[in-house]
């Protein structure tokens, strides 16, 4: 094994153990001597590695922000017409929306933006890249179903982020809310297909 993949097993290793932490202990609670210790690392491999708890957040919230992405681009992908990739969805969403412990960190790293403008620009980048893949997402429907969104596709893209972040959060700390609010809103954005009158 080369320097340079001991180097990123040590990274990922380091980025997985910090992820379950996040989640289970939260942002505040979890130190970099705790991540180093329980990684099984001293604390200066974690400093190799990352400038800092800040960049090892950001790199833990990338590792979940790439696995929500992948779940919702395979429930559209895998089936071929809009109502299954719907129902593809909504099966995705009740339980990979709005997860308690995951929703708690976003919004506890969130607050850190509030005194680092670093964290707060890195946070602005995220969340500009998740609208980009939401409307590259949007377009992909709406291509293959041949039909078109009524609203432009990155003011749609816009809307489902805020919706999704807003149900995810209504959703952690209550289990009941409808998650069909957010397949009712994405019919509504695609308009059916017209049929051709019967002659």
């Amino acid at each position: 094994m080369t320097r340079a993949e001991r180097q990123a097993q040590t990274r990922g290793r380091l980025i997985d153990v910090a992820k379950e932490m996040f989640l289970r202990d939260g942002y505040a609670a979890t130190s970099l001597d705790k991540v180093a210790l329980e990684a099984g690392f001293s604390k200066g491999a974690v400093y190799s590695n990352f400038a800092g708890k800040e960049e090892l957040c950001l790199a833990v919230l990338d590792l979940i922000h790439a696995e929500k992405v992948r779940g919702v681009r395979e429930a559209f992908t895998r089936e071929a017409d809009l109502e299954a990739q719907l129902k593809a969805f909504a099966d995705w969403a009740h339980d990979g929306l709005g997860e308690p412990r995951w929703t708690a960190l976003e919004v506890e790293f969130g607050a850190v933006a509030r005194h680092n403008e670093w964290v707060a620009a890195e946070l602005v980048t995220r969340h500009r890249e998740i609208r980009e893949a939401i409307g590259q997402l949007i377009e992909y429907v709406v291509e293959e179903a041949g039909l078109t969104s009524r609203l432009p596709v990155p003011t749609a893209a816009a809307a489902l982020l805020s919706l999704g972040v807003g149900l995810g959060a209504l959703r952690s700390l209550d289990a009941q809310v409808d998650i069909g609010v957010f397949t009712d809103v994405m019919r509504a954005l695609i308009p059916p297909a017209e049929t051709e009158a019967p002659a």
